[in-house]
């Protein structure tokens, strides 16, 4: 019964739930927190190290050798990602900004996965289409412009494998996507997202209502 939910997630049951993870943030990761704050508010961009450790399980879950991200910003979502890698795995990172994934870059290659990531510096559709077009990737994480999410999806569901996982970030927008009457451009781009996600047949969806929402979808 969700109106039995009344759990308030503070910074501090936050930090309890990271310190009980199997990752912690250690000296490279807060290095990379420290640095994307000081970018100002486009640091909200920027996923939790709860989520984080999510992501670093799911792609183990997956036993995941190729990984794709659409929207980069700072590095540390593929650095999560490529954590969690099978030893021989490589992660497709998708991104436009010199300036924000140069951050990642530079720490990627102090956390010693920089050989694990291939980061493609163009429109994500464009990166996307170019990649083979045969079931081959085991794990999507999109988390990017918002009114691009469905095309995204279009491109990587033919080519993730049956069993594998896509993972979409902000799909409840702070909760603005209950309101039937929003005008918000990337809330209704998220509401339609939403709807032709669950309407998919090619794969099984849940939504969790954490973080910003966040779509969990196996391929079928």
């Amino acid at each position: 019964m969700s109106d039995l939910r009344n759990l308030t997630v503070t910074p501090e049951l936050v930090d309890y739930a990271v310190a009980h993870g199997s990752w912690l943030d250690g000296p490279v990761e807060r290095r990379l927190r420290d640095e994307t704050r000081a970018l100002g508010p486009v640091a909200r961009m920027q996923i939790g190290a709860d989520e984080g450790q999510l992501l670093t399980l799911l792609t183990r879950l997956v036993g995941a050798h190729r990984a794709v991200e659409v929207g980069t910003f700072t590095g540390y979502s593929a650095l999560c990602i490529a954590r969690g890698l099978a030893p021989d795995g490589l992660l497709t990172c998708c991104d436009v900004s010199e300036e924000w994934t140069a951050i990642g870059r530079r720490t990627w290659a102090a956390a010693g996965v920089d050989d694990r990531i291939d980061l493609r510096l163009a429109p994500a559709v464009d990166t996307l289409r170019a990649l083979p077009a045969r079931e081959h990737v085991d794990l999507a994480f999109i988390d990017a412009d918002k009114v691009g999410y469905a095309a995204y999806w279009a491109e990587l569901v033919p080519r993730v494998r049956a069993g594998g996982l896509l993972v979409v970030d902000n799909v409840l927008y702070g909760g603005d996507v209950v309101n039937p009457g929003g005008t918000e451009v990337n809330a209704r781009a998220l509401q339609d997202f939403n709807d032709e996600v669950a309407a998919d047949d090619r794969v099984d969806v849940v939504i969790l209502p954490a973080f910003d929402g966040l779509t969990l979808a196996r391929k079928r």
